[in-house]
């Protein structure tokens, strides 16, 4: 997938959910039960053992189907292991120049983490095809996207952390161009009981208010 088609495609879907499980098969089986609900793309952190394994097998089951990106990418040669094994689009929890370079050799879309308004911008400038702006809730949720906003327009922000259905249409009101959800998509307890049903059915809800978000 060319590198604007994949930016055009996580804009488009609002909801990049944040896979963090703790086994490959898990990781796997809930982005099935997300992709059935209408969520077409995924997060799989690094933090999953055997992530690698994970992004391969989704990327070999989904194909273009489905904008597979890798979370939690500390370095460039995680970086370049979460190419080869299927990854179009990293994520990082903070600002590494050497990561972005990396991401930017191979085409694919990188979203490194940020929070002030100085490392924001330090990552626009670096590369960055849009910023995660991580811990996003613990410093005013919405109302902080918006004051980032102000200044800097052209910037596409991600806001990860303090993501809920409630709060999902407030973040893009306010100028996100998608929002990260991590446990109040894919939790542990439902994992554990074998429910993935309940993710097919949480992605419908997100999906709606990302419509309801942009009037449609």
């Amino acid at each position: 997938m060319h590198r604007q088609n994949i930016l055009g495609s996580i804009i488009d879907i609002g909801v990049v959910p944040v896979v963090r499980t703790n086994s490959a098969e898990s990781a796997i089986r809930a982005i099935e039960a997300l992709y059935r609900g209408g969520i077409r793309a995924a997060e799989i952190t690094m933090t999953v053992p055997g992530a690698l394994h994970a992004l391969e097998k989704v990327a070999n089951e989904f194909g273009d189907r489905i904008t597979l990106g890798a979370g939690t990418v500390l370095d460039p040669e995680t970086a370049r292991a979460c190419m080869l094994a299927g990854a179009q689009f990293l994520v990082t929890p903070a600002l590494n120049l050497k990561t972005i370079e990396m991401a930017k050799r191979y085409s694919k879309v990188i979203t490194p983490g940020a929070l002030t308004p100085t490392v924001v911008l330090a990552a626009w400038d670096a590369g960055a095809d849009m910023v995660k702006i991580f811990p996003c809730g613990a410093v005013g949720g919405p109302k902080y996207i918006k004051a980032l906003k102000a200044p800097f327009p052209q910037i596409e922000m991600i806001p990860t952390g303090g993501v809920s259905l409630e709060t999902t249409a407030e973040f893009l009101r306010a100028g996100a161009a998608a929002v990260a959800v991590g446990g109040e998509l894919i939790d542990a307890k439902n994992i554990a009981e074998g429910r993935y049903e309940v993710f097919e059915e949480r992605a419908r809800h997100f999906l709606a208010e990302v419509a309801r978000a942009r009037g449609r």
